[in-house]
């Protein structure tokens, strides 16, 4: 019988600098399994709770030296030599362990970490790669990578207001060519910036963050660069946007400061809707705040059935929130953020209802990253058909590219990519 014979626990350090939490699981055949934990800057106040030490002395306060200390001293004590059949039951028990609604009490960084650990040591003791061993059949399906080549909101100091425009290679036959076509239009955008005299300096996320004010000024230059590497809009790449509408939306007001224009819901609605009937957009996320239902009801009613309208705010990758939405038919696809909800297994429960309930869902990182590549290899597993993972710079971004380019090779002709079909489902 298989047990868990050492546990080991670290700080690192994420994309942005912070420290996070990097976890060991090690089985008593050796089996081995690592991961680390992402954090978001934009976040859902509905999310399980990341725990940070708080101590001003340290890392002004980002420390996770409590995160490691719950993993060390009150998790590894309870599971050390024990054997757990699947990742169900041993996240089971260290939920159980905390105790809480939200992971108040250990914290969802510190369960994670030992979550994913544990699921990748499982991996390995069966001699599969990650998304083999995740893979409810033999089905493979690359997803179409939604990249985020210009930043605003809270990944970038500018006066963007939309968080993230973000291109989709819809048009590719496959996930490697589609990562060509989205460097090529990443570097045409980055000549055309530097040619209008705007700075080239990237985000949290990697993409471009001028400082442009109008929503449809930036959309413009990002068309203009698909256009100048010879691709074409809406056949070869669609175009999505994340609004994060959460981060302005104030007294029941959206405050778009950078355009220096306040809606009510309605007029929220009304301005995404324009904007769709003006560009090639097919996705949507967070266009309205996580707690606006009536708006989100709204948005959904108006243009739900030609637009993929994204819940990440507002469904937390979280089954009660994501019920809440497929009952009251808001929205129709959700954005999926392991350390949302803070364990794989309920990650996957996660999943298992949007599929039931027709939603999509598109596996997520975070804004503070690091080299971990767990959702390129879940995505493939879930057959997601989408990933967001950032731009077209930075290894933490990049990092997940990579894997998924490994793994199309490895699976040759098994493997297909999503393309056209994501926008037939």
């Amino acid at each position: 019988m298989i047990k868990i014979s050492e546990v080991k626990a670290r700080e690192i350090l994420d994309s942005r600098g912070n420290p996070t939490v990097e976890c060991d699981v090690v089985l008593s055949d050796n089996s081995f399994g690592r991961a680390s934990v992402p954090s978001g800057a934009s976040t859902g106040k509905h999310e399980a709770v990341e725990i940070r030490d708080n101590d001003k002395n340290r890392y002004a306060g980002r420390g996770v030296k409590n995160a490691i200390n719950n993993i060390l001293n009150i998790l590894k004590p309870i599971i050390i030599d024990r054997n757990f059949n699947d990742i169900y039951e041993f996240d089971k028990e260290i939920i159980s362990i905390d105790g809480t609604s939200n992971k108040s009490r250990l914290g969802a960084n510190t369960i994670l970490a030992l979550s994913l650990a544990f699921a990748k040591a499982l991996s390995f003791q069966s001699s599969q790669k990650f998304f083999e061993y995740l893979s409810l059949d033999q089905s493979f399906i690359l997803p179409v990578p939604m990249m985020n080549i210009i930043n605003g909101g809270s990944h970038a100091d500018n006066n963007v207001d939309i968080q993230e425009f973000m291109i989709a290679p819809v048009g590719a036959p496959t996930f490697s060519e589609a990562i060509r076509f989205g460097c090529e239009v990443f570097y045409s955008l980055k000549l055309i910036l530097k040619s209008k005299g705007f700075n080239t300096n990237v985000g949290d996320e990697g993409g471009f963050a001028p400082n442009i004010s109008s929503s449809e000024e930036v959309i413009d230059l990002i068309l203009e660069s698909i256009i100048s590497t010879g691709l074409h809009p809406n056949r070869d790449i669609k175009l999505a946007i994340d609004v994060a509408s959460s981060e302005f939306y104030q007294n029941n007001h959206y405050n778009l400061k950078g355009e220096k224009k306040i809606y009510t819901s309605d007029q929220m609605i009304q301005y995404l809707k324009n904007l769709c009937e003006s560009y090639p957009i097919y996705s949507i996320e967070d266009g309205m705040s996580e707690d606006d239902w009536d708006g989100w009801l709204n948005l959904t009613k108006e243009i739900g059935n030609r637009v993929q309208l994204v819940g990440d705010d507002l469904f937390v990758t979280n089954i009660n929130r994501l019920q809440k939405g497929i009952n009251k038919k808001i929205a129709n696809s959700i954005l999926i953020k392991l350390n949302q909800i803070g364990s794989l297994s309920e990650t996957l429960s996660v999943i298992k209802l949007a599929k039931e309930s027709n939603y999509s869902y598109i596996l997520s990182h975070r804004s503070g990253e690091t080299e971990d590549t767990s959702i390129a290899d879940l995505s493939v597993a879930t057959s997601s058909g989408q990933i967001k993972t950032g731009s077209l710079s930075r290894t933490d971004r990049t990092a997940k590219y990579n894997q998924l380019i490994r793994i199309e090779e490895e699976l040759g002709k098994k493997a297909i990519y999503a393309g056209m079909s994501i926008l037939n489902d």
